[in-house]
């Protein structure tokens, strides 16, 4: 099925999600290692992502052009590895980038890639004044991937109890990351 790229990197190609997505949301999630910072381990199912999760991402196509979540595709194979997503965040009236791939691609740099190609477009064609990322405390791949895509730390926090329920306050406890358009341009202008 040829798709519609909103993104494209080197090894990488980024669209829009479908209604037809869903098993492919369910089939990611449902890996124990790449929901442990997420729901324990715990699978989302596929009724939830079919009436819940996905309607929730498509409707964010209708209130923004630029922003949503988008499935991300190998070049070479074409094949689906997971998503990457600019969306209003959730605690603060900014815009989030995050992102979630399959276990089998894990070291290859395709989140930290997606991720520069994102905040790239953000700050250079959609006109985005800064992008945040939150996580886990515990979760230092994902804040390896922030800090390699410019965002630096700025604050720890505790995720409130009704967003993690089960999880206890040591383990909700979660880190900020940020950057600003005029960072951004500055830490491009001494790259170049």
């Amino acid at each position: 099925m040829p798709y519609a790229v909103i993104l494209e990197t080197d090894r990488l190609f980024l669209r829009r999600l479908t209604p037809d997505d869903a098993p492919l949301i369910c089939d990611l999630d449902s890996d124990p290692e790449v929901m442990r910072y997420i729901s324990k381990g715990q699978p989302t199912p596929l009724e939830k992502i079919e009436n819940e999760v996905l309607p929730r991402w498509l409707r964010l196509y209708e209130k923004y052009e630029h922003l949503g979540f988008f499935a991300a595709h190998e070049n070479a194979s074409g094949d689906f590895i997971g998503w990457l997503c600019l969306q209003p965040d959730r605690y603060i009236p900014e815009i989030e980038i995050g992102y979630r791939l399959k276990r089998h691609v894990w070291g290859r740099g395709y989140a930290t890639e997606g991720s520069k190609a994102l905040v790239e477009k953000a700050f250079t064609a959609w006109g985005l004044d800064r992008i945040t990322s939150h996580t886990l405390a515990v979760n230092k791949a994902s804040q390896r991937v922030m800090e390699k895509c410019g965002l630096r730390f700025q604050h720890a926090f505790t995720y409130e109890a009704s967003l993690l329920p089960g999880w206890t306050e040591e383990e909700r406890q979660g880190v900020r990351y940020g950057l600003s358009k005029d960072d951004y341009l500055q830490m491009k202008g001494e790259e170049g």
